[in-house]
């Protein structure tokens, strides 16, 4: 079983890179969030490995940067209901806006912020938490959950809405909302706080 590979990243596609190692090269299946942080074409990259055996035959190898996310994906694969490794990585990447604040969703039975945050659907959040919620006491991240308290207090909707008024694309809006509440900030900011913080990010200068 291949753990881990070091080498250099040969090509890179919306979903694969692959990397050589010892003159071969070996197509490595990442998340969105992963690919971005892998590095361009031509570096050097290491990456943690899982292995899958495809429906049609062979094996496929899934990639994570950290040991955290491989932890993950192989919890979200052996404890989720009907999870192959594809929907893992999915799920995962999701999840790697906030892995503290993903693991406090889920043990604090929250399924609104697993769908407000994450992008989660209703009925996926709650098979989630239905099989994680017993396991995630375990499963150790790095940091402190940011976006709990920002989510029950209604001013991530109310910051959502205002940027929709005031023109703002909502995936462009959202992007740059998830990352000003991710920031530190003080326990009591409000929502027009957070709205000034997230125009910053949306008009530089």
């Amino acid at each position: 079983m291949i753990a881990s590979l070091r080498g250099s990243i040969i090509s890179k596609t919306d979903e694969s890179a692959v990397i050589e190692t010892g003159g071969v090269g070996y197509e490595v299946f990442l998340c969105d969030a992963s690919l971005r942080n892998l590095g361009p074409e031509g570096s050097e990259a290491f990456v943690l490995t899982a292995e899958s055996i495809s429906m049609y035959g062979g094996a496929a190898l899934y990639g994570f940067l950290t040991r955290e996310e491989k932890d993950l994906f192989d919890l979200l694969r052996g404890a989720v209901p009907n999870t192959g490794a594809k929907k893992a990585l999915d799920y995962l990447n999701k999840a790697l806006k906030s892995l503290p604040d993903f693991k406090q969703a889920v043990m604090k039975n929250d399924p609104r912020l697993l769908t407000s945050i994450f992008g989660f659907t209703a009925k996926t959040a709650d098979k989630l938490i239905a099989a994680l919620k017993d396991k995630m006491p375990d499963f150790q991240t790095a940091g402190a959950a940011r976006l709990g308290a920002f989510a029950a207090q209604g001013s991530y909707a109310q910051v959502l809405n205002a940027l929709s008024n005031l023109g703002f694309k909502a995936g462009e809006a959202k992007a740059a909302l998830e990352a000003a509440a991710a920031e530190e900030r003080p326990e009591t900011e409000n929502a027009e706080q957070l709205l000034k913080r997230t125009l910053k990010r949306l008009s530089p200068g």
